[in-house]
């Protein structure tokens, strides 16, 4: 039955589980840094990597500076124009570090061939020695979708060689509603598989997700080497979990390697739309930060393969003092993990695999819900960057460029604020404060740059290439591509804005199922959400129409206006289909729709499909 911290027995709802086999995780001392068995060398080149990627970002940047410098300073700088300064550095160096990122990533990928990035072949003279459980935390989901990807996932596991050393686990924190349909599905599928199943519901849904993880390991985690960590909507070859597990038992001193997943399963435009961008520009970036990240990597809560022993050792999280943004259960655990693992000298890594997958939010309001989540999570972060001792600087830099991520958007509404406020009153016209024209088009081609280079590492490979329908279908998905972004950077720079701010004034984010199938939504209900963005729109276009650039803001201006329309057509399903039977966005099927992988359909299902079908006639 297992136990809480208060020692009481913990009450599970259901569950079909093996003996347990309970190992401790003790909550983690933030204010004492741990004692390493062996120190931690100094890796030169991994430090040289990340110099470049910084002096790549800063060049262009001090470059950038000293040309506004020049155009707005001449005369000395007024403290209007020194706040415009402080705004545009950090933003135009912020670019810059994402095209290096990108640029690198592309040289990997094209000359080096992606090995630094990619996990090793599992081979036949290395048999797998450990146990690895696959953990499938779920809360309010469709579970009959959970089930057909679990399937997926076990076939794929019966095809490989170690595939008898995993065992899956479905570790549901639903409400009781939806727990009891949980229930009566695993129960009618539960022997329909060829390896163990196992079911958990808790009663109590207790520090959301790590507080599920946590309680599976201390209840059976000493019975496994590995554990590999999903999401409800992911999906794992057996060939990549095997791979993983076989890289974790040659490397001893790793104690997670985190997999780059890609998006699948999309049926809506704006899905369809975030599918084909992560297929084409995410390879590059993903690269580029591996390669700089090196063992300080990432861990994004999902597609992981993690050491058991090491993640309880070092990852047991506190309940945080004080109230909500900064207090309270941890909410984006999973960054902290991984910082948490590196804090006691287990190695982080991240690799790329093309047959790990997620789904993507169908809609803009389902992405927006749940940025809202990891905005608050990131934020929650900031004091515990200086608060935690012992963590590596890598590990510290990781966390503030997560929570500043969400103080881009802000800093950007504040930029225009200040170039029209200034107009308005009379300090100077828009266009002395605006970039030169050699100055936009590096701007340009730091914004652009990263899909120019991902077309190209997608082109000098002719499976990659039929994959996205040919050169043709695939510039003209990145030119709708960039047209939609535009429209959309304006909608996004608003809401983070509103989100943080929320976030800051005490209003918590809530944590419950995640929205993963939507149709469409009403034009009244996309009006209503997104009435503050065509606020702002209509009084940007007064301002810049007053101060004599309307020029300028014209791509501001009309993604906010037009966000309802934006949001409402990309949430439809048939303009996914349209767009899918013309060939736009095509990506490459994933490899169970390539070979004869199917989810299970259990007779409960079938009988329920035979009833609707006979009422459906006799209404007829």
């Amino acid at each position: 039955m297992g136990t809480g911290a208060d020692g009481k027995p913990l009450v599970h709802a259901f569950e079909h589980v093996p003996a347990e086999t309970p190992i401790a995780m003790p909550v983690q001392d933030f204010g004492t840094a741990p004692s390493l068995a062996a120190p931690r060398r100094f890796n030169i080149d991994l430090w040289a990597r990340r110099l470049l990627v910084v002096l790549l970002a800063l060049i262009p940047a001090a470059m950038a500076t000293h040309e506004m410098r020049r155009s707005i300073g001449l005369d000395g700088i007024s403290l209007w124009e020194g706040v415009y300064l402080s705004l545009f550095i950090p933003l135009f160096a912020w670019i810059a570090f994402g095209c290096a990122t990108a640029l690198i990533g592309f040289l990997l990928l094209t000359v080096g061939k992606g090995e630094s990035v990619t996990p090793r072949a599992l081979t036949a003279s290395s048999p797998l020695q450990g146990r690895t459980a696959i953990l499938l935390p779920v809360c309010n989901e469709d579970f009959l979708g959970v089930l057909g990807r679990l399937s997926i996932m076990e076939r794929s596991l019966a095809q490989v060689m170690g595939g008898e050393r995993f065992e899956f686990f479905i570790l549901s924190d639903s409400n009781v509603e939806n727990g009891e349909t949980e229930r009566h599905a695993y129960q009618e599928m539960r022997t329909s598989f060829s390896r163990p199943v196992h079911y958990r519901r808790r009663a109590l849904n207790i520090g959301r997700k790590p507080g599920n993880i946590a309680e599976w390991i201390e209840r059976f985690g000493g019975g496994y080497d590995y554990m590999v960590v999903l999401d409800a909507d992911s999906v794992m070859s057996g060939q990549t979990m095997a791979r993983l597990a076989a890289d974790m038992e040659r490397h001893p001193h790793v104690g997670l390697i985190q997999t780059v997943p890609t998006v699948m399963g999309a049926a809506t435009l704006f899905a369809r739309w975030q599918q084909f961008a992560s297929r084409l520009f995410g390879p590059i970036s993903a690269a580029g930060m591996i390669w700089w990240a090196g063992s300080e990597g990432m861990f994004w809560g999902h597609n992981a393969i993690v050491r058991v022993k090491a993640f309880a050792q070092s990852c047991g999280l506190p309940e945080l003092p004080g109230r909500a943004p900064f207090g309270g259960h941890i909410m984006s655990h999973d960054m902290l993990e991984a910082a948490l693992l590196r804090r006691r000298g287990w190695d982080v890594h991240m690799v790329t695999a093309e047959d790990s997958f997620e789904e993507f939010p169908p809609a803009m309001p389902d992405l927006f819900t749940r940025d809202r989540r990891w905005c608050q999570g990131n934020i929650q972060h900031v004091p515990l960057i200086f608060r935690i001792a012992g963590l590596h600087p890598v590990s510290r830099f990781q966390l503030l460029v997560g929570a500043s991520a969400y103080c881009t958007s802000p800093l950007w509404l504040a930029l225009m604020l200040v170039v029209m406020g200034g107009a308005l009153a009379g300090l100077w016209p828009p266009s002395a404060v605006l970039p030169s024209g050699g100055l936009l088009a590096v701007t340009a081609i730091l914004l652009f740059g990263p899909k120019l280079l991902a077309i190209g590492w997608a082109l000098s490979d002719p499976a990659r290439r039929i994959g996205f329908g040919g050169g043709v279908r695939m510039t003209r998905g990145v030119m709708v591509d960039i047209i939609l972004s535009i429209l959309m950077a304006p909608v996004a720079m608003l809401t983070q804005t509103i989100n943080l701010f929320g976030i800051l004034m005490g209003r918590k984010s809530s944590w419950n199922g995640q929205t993963r199938d939507r149709d469409g939504m009403g034009a009244g209900d996309a009006i209503w959400l997104f009435k503050w963005h065509i606020l702002l729109g209509i009084g940007l276009t007064l301002m810049a129409v007053k101060a004599g650039g309307l020029a300028w803001m014209i791509p501001v201006v009309s993604g906010l206006l037009l966000a309802p329309a934006l949001a409402a057509l990309t949430a439809r399903k048939d303009l996914g289909r349209r767009a899918e039977e013309s060939g736009l966005f095509q990506v490459a099927d994933p490899w169970w729709r390539t070979q004869s992988y199917r989810p299970l359909r259990f007779r409960w299902i079938i009988d329920a499909e035979r009833d609707a079908a006979r009422v459906a006639a006799n209404d007829g």
